[in-house]
């Protein structure tokens, strides 16, 4: 059972992705990039909204009910969407989507049951799980990607510090809605690349 802080906690997470995620939905239908200072202001906003009981008919604040669809996120989504917020994001480079979609379609339907192996379990304190996610971070650090880095290690900070109530290593490092993302990013990310490279073939086409 949560006790009240961690339950506070996660309400305040959840209030503030989903600020994060209208603020998103909000930039995409302007087509505008919104100012920094703006950004923050109404993530502040919509993160009151989202984490105070509202009254009327509602006896629980609104993150309380995208939380009970949801569940908890794991804190690589976590730190993904806030930190698109910064003005200097840069966009998740195909190198961790790749792996990430890779190892989503393999973990989820061993953990499901399709199969003798359970790498669910890993998640309990298993050092090679561990290590190998010190390794990619390492990877990470290597390509240049430092942001990613940071976010694998504050994922295991939170998994050492029992941040959230689970104490599977799995559930601060991947979700369905991250791998969902992943899965979905590549083909748009090759498509895109696809597209710069025609155009780019177009504007320096002889005559």
């Amino acid at each position: 059972m949560m006790t009240p802080y961690l339950q506070n906690i996660a309400l305040l997470e959840m209030s503030l992705t989903c600020a994060v995620v209208l603020l998103l939905l909000l930039q995409k239908l302007i087509s505008k990039e919104i100012p920094f200072v703006v950004r923050v202001i109404l993530v502040l906003l919509l993160g009151n909204l989202f984490f105070w009981p509202l009254g009327m008919s509602l006896e629980l604040p609104l993150s309380a009910y995208v939380r009970g669809v949801t569940g908890d996120l794991s804190i690589v989504t976590l730190l993904l969407l806030w930190s698109s917020v910064l003005p200097s994001a840069k966009k998740t480079p195909l190198g961790f989507k790749v792996p990430l979609a890779l190892i989503a379609i393999t973990f989820y339907p061993l953990a499901l049951g399709f199969g003798m192996i359970d790498p669910y379990a890993w998640g309990y304190g298993s050092i090679g799980l561990l290590i190998a996610v010190v390794l990619f971070a390492m990877i990470c650090g290597l390509v240049g990607w430092t942001k990613g880095v940071w976010i694998l290690s504050f994922a295991i900070i939170a998994w050492a510090a029992h941040w959230h109530e689970s104490a599977n290593l799995w559930d601060y490092l991947l979700d369905p809605f991250l791998a969902i993302w992943a899965l979905f990013a590549i083909p748009n990310a090759i498509y895109l690349k696809r597209c710069e490279k025609a155009q780019s073939g177009y504007l320096f086409r002889a005559g």
